[in-house]
């Protein structure tokens, strides 16, 4: 759904809100559904005037057609995402936080959980999500829906070749913690409060093997219940915030 001004389609109501919310110079333009009576439409027009942006209503096969699958709630809006953030982007990125703090995600294929990833590192401040450019989920409209606007808040940077992007991070002060079943340390035992990357594997295999072997130290998260493993985005989110508990117990 790309236009020659690399804008593209984004449904849903938070997903909407978010784009109006934090990056309102990037909207073209708000598509609603004529018969909607949802009070929450209302005021995303009254938003997106606010911004001189233009809206009209139109019939919900339009939405439909336009959201491409994901569920509209009775909203569409055209976008002109950012300019995309690569490997490039790291070294600045990392200057501009005082003590940095990356999710690396190796190949997490799923929408809904790249998405859940994305919120949950923009709720821990997290500095960047690292992602490959091949093998793994893009930022499309599931994820943007899915992250409830993270997606817009968080650098997001896509690299050619993540075995490389670690070593590169490792030579710039990073430490890396891969998060691993089989580890035999666990992460609660493991120093978070200084320049660290999280380091994810994707839904069905986990860490590839180059991965696995950049990482500094491997560690799992303790569950003392029967289940063997945590979804991706759980495991994500446990992670970042045991960082962010020692990051500000000091």
């Amino acid at each position: 759904m790309a236009g020659k001004d690399n804008a593209h389609w984004i449904a849903g109501i938070n997903a909407v809100a978010a784009a109006l919310e934090n990056d309102p110079d990037n909207v073209r333009g708000i598509m609603l559904e004529a018969r909607a009576r949802n009070p929450r439409l209302t005021e995303l027009t009254e938003l997106a005037r606010t911004h001189g942006i233009a809206t009209r209503t139109v019939a919900s096969e339009v939405l439909d057609r336009l959201a491409a699958g994901v569920r509209h709630q009775g909203v569409v809006a055209q976008y002109s995402a950012a300019r995309s953030l690569d490997e490039n982007d790291l070294a600045a990125l990392l200057e501009s936080a005082p003590a940095p703090l990356l999710l690396i995600l190796d190949g997490v294929q799923d929408p809904h959980n790249l998405g859940a990833c994305l919120r949950s590192a923009a709720a821990a401040g997290a500095t960047a999500v690292v992602i490959p450019r091949d093998k793994s989920a893009q930022v499309n409209a599931t994820v943007r829906k899915t992250s409830a606007g993270a997606a817009d808040r968080i650098p997001v940077v896509r690299v050619t070749n993540l075995a490389r992007t670690l070593e590169s991070l490792k030579q710039a002060g990073v430490w890396l913690v891969g998060l691993a079943g089989e580890a035999t340390q666990d992460l609660y035992a493991i120093d978070l409060k200084g320049t660290v990357g999280i380091v994810m594997g994707g839904e069905a295999e986990g860490m590839r093997r180059l991965t696995r072997e950049h990482c500094d130290f491997l560690a799992r998260i303790p569950m003392p219940g029967d289940i063997e493993s945590l979804n991706v985005s759980v495991a994500a989110g446990v992670a970042l915030f045991e960082a962010v508990r020692q990051r500000l117990a000091g």
